[in-house]
């Protein structure tokens, strides 16, 4: 849970990199970095919180020259949440190295191990640091050779943007677990980024996506494209399609808005509900909800409000008030519920807590019945490759059969969306065949070397 943006050949590029990361934003809120380059030196600004807060005074980027910049805003799923596991990581190697990444390494504690007893002292907890050694340690005599030697020994997601004072690198991992897409700004420039979102920011233009396994070296001689890795199929993470990506990224190929109304269509003809209106948990049940009421023909109606201002952290008022933090973030229309049944749609219940509370204030505001309804399946593993959800004992449907889920939560009635509906609203129209369900069926692409050692390395540590 992660987003990486590369910008090449624009004037005030770290500039543009600051912009492209507000777009990225909610791929990571626990700290930002921007890495320049002037073409003899690196130079480094980063910090934790949200993109605003680490740059948002104007000293900052003449501290950032260059017309070439990479930037990273970070969500931990390996490593903890201090400042020096913040993104981009630098180093001296060569004429100086920066590395950020979107992804997790599944091998990345075996790997540390051995690194550690070859001597090598690590300064982060973050599995980016592993790739950094790796490269530093290669035996290849050209950067780009040592690059594709590390990347070749790491088993897991990584999507990357690299540089050094003269050249950035980035690639996606072999099976193509998370985005990463190419485009131009007028006059040339090169960017680079997790989503087609920031591309619009910053008006550049959609290119294509940097393939799975694909490596790319933009230079001042241009942009040229290496495959140096097996082919391994696909397993593009269909979380992205569900929740991840912002609504209106064009996701592999596909509009991620359009991707939640089929979500929100087929939960309706596989749950369908009797009910006066359909209500979205917001703002990532929003799409869905109404593909629900468009198909079954219900009312949509907006019965929860978020408030878009709540930051990452709040104080509680020392009496404790029943809630607080879900009703800090939403609040219910008591005049449009009030003795009304209710079809709550949100994308995806993990631990089941958040939407207890929910359907606890929607009947404080008068509704008459609750039905909850989710767009997607019921969520039974932990994700090894960046998203951060729970280990497996904190997972409720883990652990609970549907029915036990609907009464934990309050709800009069409960369905979720099939494995076979998900793949179907996905598929409809998609270029791209493979994607990871591993969250839901349990079926992963890529084994954990050290689930036995430690359960999940950390993954989840805050």
């Amino acid at each position: 849970m992660c987003g990486v943006i590369g910008v090449w050949g624009c004037a005030e590029a770290a500039n543009l990199a600051y912009l492209g990361l507000h777009a990225l934003q909610h791929r990571g809120q626990e700290g930002a970095g921007i890495v320049s380059s002037d073409g003899r030196q690196l130079h480094l600004e980063r910090g934790q919180g949200l993109v605003a807060d680490v740059f948002g005074r104007r000293d900052v980027f003449d501290r950032l020259p260059g017309r070439r910049a990479i930037g990273h805003v970070r969500y931990s799923t390996a490593g903890s949440n201090s400042l020096v596991n913040v993104q981009p990581l630098t180093v001296q190697l060569g004429g100086g190295f920066a590395i950020g990444h979107n992804g997790n390494l599944v091998n990345a504690g075996t790997l540390r191990k051995e690194l550690q007893d070859e001597g090598a002292i690590f300064q982060t907890s973050s599995d980016t640091e592993v790739i950094v050694h790796l490269i530093a340690r290669s035996r290849q005599r050209s950067l780009l050779n040592r690059v594709i030697d590390a990347l070749g020994r790491i088993r897991g997601a990584w999507s990357l943007v690299m540089m050094t004072p003269e050249r950035l690198i980035a690639g996606r991992d072999p099976l193509g677990f998370r985005p990463l897409v190419l485009g131009r700004r007028p006059g040339g420039g090169y960017i680079l980024a997790s989503e087609s979102s920031a591309l619009d920011l910053i008006e550049a233009t959609f290119v294509r996506d940097i393939e799975p396994g694909e490596i790319v070296v933009i230079d001042d001689d241009g942009l040229t494209s290496f495959h140096p890795f097996p082919k391994a199929g696909r397993a593009a993470c269909i979380f992205e399609h569900l929740y991840f990506a912002r609504p209106d990224t064009a996701l592999w190929g596909q509009d991620v808005y359009g991707v939640r109304m089929k979500l929100g269509e087929r939960l309706a003809i596989e749950q369908p509900a009797d009910v006066d209106m359909v209500v979205p948990v917001p703002d990532s049940g929003v799409a869905a909800a109404l593909g629900y009421a468009q198909k079954l023909q219900i009312p949509f109606q907006l019965g929860l409000v978020r408030n878009h201002y709540v930051g990452r952290s709040f104080i509680e008022p020392s009496q404790q008030i029943r809630d607080f933090g879900v009703k800090l973030k939403l609040n219910p229309v008591p005049t449009l519920l009030k003795g009304k049944h209710v079809v709550v749609v949100d994308d995806s219940l993990v631990r089941g807590t958040t939407c207890r509370k929910i359907v606890r204030m929607l009947r404080k505001a008068g509704v008459e019945s609750v039905h909850l309804r989710i767009a997607a399946p019921p969520t039974t593993g932990p994700c090894w490759y960046g998203i951060d959800t729970p280990t497996r004992a904190e997972l409720i449907a883990a652990n609970n059969e549907v029915a036990e889920i609907g009464r934990f939560v309050g709800a009069d009635s409960i369905g979720y969306l099939s494995v076979d509906g998900m793949h179907a609203a996905v598929a409809d129209g998609s270029p791209v065949e493979g994607h990871c369900d591993a969250c839901f069926t349990g079926r992963y692409p890529v084994p954990h070397d050290d689930l036995e050692r430690r359960d999940q390395l950390g993954l989840f540590e805050t």
